[in-house]
């Protein structure tokens, strides 16, 4: 069996949402920082991205973590995720995969009832708080990056639905939110082809207009996702709500969407709809849940901001050795619009 290339992936999904673990055959790419490092790979290595997202090995579905040794003395170790277009900052639902991971492989040490893990992402350390038993992590909390409001009521003109209003906020990358309503859209499993249509078109009408920079990571590529929200509503005394995450180049966040879920409780806050310590539990397109918790009131270059935390599910789904035939016409693999809004 002759390979250029032998990758390990120990695969893993949260709440739905693909987030497979790369943990062998990769070594760590150049840079000081993981930020840096996550920059080297878009900027010079992003064949790596590619060879696992695209067809045959992966899928739009699919999103990647590659671990890498931290370069803050505060973490235990670095991860640097890959989405099918980007390399967002930081990811709710592929920080619980990675956690899992780490911890059931045996790679960091589990204690229990709690391990306590910090881990540095591009976008800044997070600190997860573990729950374990029997050898298995049961649920994991995420205290994710500092999150702010952009700009509340955006408005955006998207040919063939008018000026929308939408929230610009930074959850970990930014984020577009508007209620569903506003386009007449339930945020239901037979509408997500529907919903991806509209998501794509309002991300391209607001890139076309704004390109929001963080104040402390800088040109992190400007509004990277639309998500759409269903109506708060009151379920056993907790404010419950779906939302709808559109991820280029033409899929639905099957989960939550930790990072979309944290940009919504930045404008909530904003606006006086929830305080610090409120549970707010965020519900997918397939029914999973994270139960969402504003944990810190803090700042951002002087914006006001939250740390909320990000609690849920993962679980191991496989353990693969992804290899590259030095024959293979196909060196970074390939995709079709068949299965994606367009090609990536």
């Amino acid at each position: 069996m002759r390979s250029s290339k032998a990758i390990q992936v120990i695969g893993a999904h949260a709440e739905g949402e693909v987030g497979n673990v790369i943990v062998g055959g990769v070594l760590p790419p150049p840079g000081t920082t993981v930020k840096a490092q996550r920059d080297w790979l878009q900027q010079e290595g992003d064949g790596l991205r590619r060879l696992l997202i695209r067809e045959p090995r992966g899928g739009v579905f699919t999103h990647w973590n590659l671990i890498v040794p931290a370069k803050d003395p505060a973490a235990a170790a670095g991860f640097i995720i890959m989405e099918p277009l980007d390399y967002p900052p930081m990811s709710g639902s592929n920080s619980i995969c990675v956690g899992t991971v780490l911890l059931e492989s045996g790679m960091l040490p589990m204690t229990e009832p709690e391990t306590l893990l910090t881990l540095e992402t591009p976008g800044g350390l997070v600190t997860l708080r573990c729950d374990c038993a029997a050898g298995r992590v049961r649920r994991v909390a995420t205290t994710n990056v500092p999150c702010y409001v952009e700009a509340l009521d955006l408005p955006v003109t998207v040919e063939g639905l008018g000026e929308l209003r939408v929230d610009l906020c930074y959850g970990g990358a930014f984020f577009a939110l508007l209620d569903a309503a506003a386009v007449g859209i339930q945020i239901v499993p037979e509408n997500a082809r529907r919903i991806v249509e509209v998501g794509e078109r309002i991300k391209a009408a607001l890139r076309a207009r704004h390109h929001p920079t963080h104040p402390v990571l800088g040109d992190i590529g400007g509004v990277t996702f639309v998500t759409l929200l269903g109506p708060v509503v009151e379920e056993q005394g907790v404010r419950t709500a779906s939302n709808a995450t559109v991820i280029s180049p033409g899929k639905i966040d099957r989960s939550p969407c930790g990072t979309a879920s944290s940009a919504r409780l930045a404008a909530m806050q904003a606006r006086g709809e929830i305080r610090q310590g409120e549970p707010f539990l965020s519900r997918s397109i397939l029914g999973t849940e994270f139960v969402m918790c504003i944990e810190e009131l803090t700042e951002v270059a002087s914006r006001p901001a939250i740390r909320p935390s990000i609690a849920g599910r993962a679980w191991i789904t496989g353990q693969h050795v992804y290899l590259l035939d030095p024959e293979d016409p196909f060196p970074e693999g390939y995709s079709l619009t068949d299965t994606a809004y367009r090609l990536f």
